[in-house]
């Protein structure tokens, strides 16, 4: 029944719906000039690889790959969380430039989360925001169990900063001393951003098919990652920019499992971290976001800065979702302003608000 259902949508709903969306959203980005140089290729996107690592086991027994830079004692650690349908190489650039702004001084510490990059697969049952914000406690215990944390989240990776913050106010009071918010919202996204452009049959369906049916599955990966993936891709980027960084961020949005795609865009258009928020309130915040960022939209950012009196928030013209990507010395910039604050014990950002980019 199931099957039948998918393979019924497959020529229809599906294929109309991704191209829609992708002929819209693209449209909007086509710009006409001379070609952009390449100097994406240069870069080697994978060399996080080479350092320091370990895989820490969640509460639940999913392995989370883990890489550090910078000494075990540093006295201060900033914890990188990735966003949907990424891993942690999308850092790369923030790695390179932010360990040589801050030397000995920081450990930063990176991780693929759940379903992700090379950590474990999971369940739809594990698929959920409350439980990656436990996740980055947990990986928190394991690798830094002592001194002030910076938190920094990318999308998915900023709501599992609200979650974990939220369900562990004690260790927020006692530890966190920084929170970067970045392309991210306090609440669900059904009916805006990537929410809207997927509200498809066709993903519905296959996420039953998923809990239901496991015969069917395997028919529906195509349906379902020819609607999802090209509206990502589509929305990463609001310039252009490098065909090697394009392609780079294509690559870790095809290697990402369709099972996880599906069962972490529910998580998503349903989570709701507002609590979180005054957990936060007295914590020196940074929100960033581009604004023209069709998955998560500038305006929820504006919402999570009007809500935290302590934010800086910094607007990147032009950028789409992958911000940290496409303008990483305007993101380095503020992550470096927000450690400077957490490390003097400046809470209130000025000016609260830029714009730069």
């Amino acid at each position: 029944m199931i099957s039948a259902r998918l393979a019924g949508m497959a020529g229809g709903a599906a294929s109309i719906a991704a191209v829609a969306a992708v002929a819209g959203i693209t449209a909007v980005r086509r710009r006409v000039g001379p070609p952009v140089p390449d100097t994406g290729r240069r870069e080697d996107f994978e060399s996080m690889e080479f350092d320091r690592g370990c895989v820490v086991a969640s509460g639940d027994g999913v392995p989370l790959a883990v890489r550090e830079v910078g000494p075990l004692e540093a006295p201060l650690t900033v914890v990188f969380v990735h966003g949907y349908c990424l891993r942690m190489e999308c850092w790369h650039y923030q790695r390179r430039e932010l360990a040589r702004r801050w030397g000995d001084d920081v450990r930063m510490v990176f991780y693929d989360q759940r379903g992700h990059g090379r950590s474990g697969d999971v369940s739809p049952d594990e698929c959920d925001i409350a439980r990656l914000g436990i996740d980055l406690a947990d990986v928190i215990r394991a690798v830094a169990p002592r001194g002030p944390l910076v938190l920094v989240g990318h999308s998915m990776g900023g709501m599992s900063v609200l979650a974990a913050t939220r369900q562990f106010p004690d260790a927020v009071a006692e530890r966190v001393v920084g929170v970067a918010l970045m392309s991210t919202t306090a609440a669900g996204l059904a009916r805006t951003g990537l929410g809207r452009n997927l509200q498809n049959p066709a993903v519905d369906a296959f996420r039953l098919a998923v809990r239901t049916a496991p015969g069917a599955v395997q028919f529906g990966r195509g349906v379902v990652r020819g609607v999802i993936a090209p509206v990502l891709r589509a929305a990463s980027f609001g310039t252009e920019v490098s065909p090697a960084l394009e392609a780079f961020a294509e690559q870790m949005i095809h290697d990402t499992s369709v099972v996880t795609m599906v069962n972490f865009l529910q998580a998503l258009e349903l989570h709701d971290e507002l609590e979180a928020l005054p957990v936060i309130a007295d914590t020196a915040t940074l929100v960033l976001c581009g604004d023209d960022d069709w998955v998560i939209p500038f305006d929820k950012s504006e919402q999570l800065a009007d809500a935290l009196p302590h934010a800086e928030m910094v607007r990147v013209r032009r950028a789409g979702h992958l911000v940290q990507l496409e303008f990483p010395d305007e993101v380095n910039d503020a992550l470096d302003r927000l450690v400077q604050r957490a490390r003097d014990g400046r809470v209130r950002a000025e000016p609260t608000r830029r714009t730069v980019g």
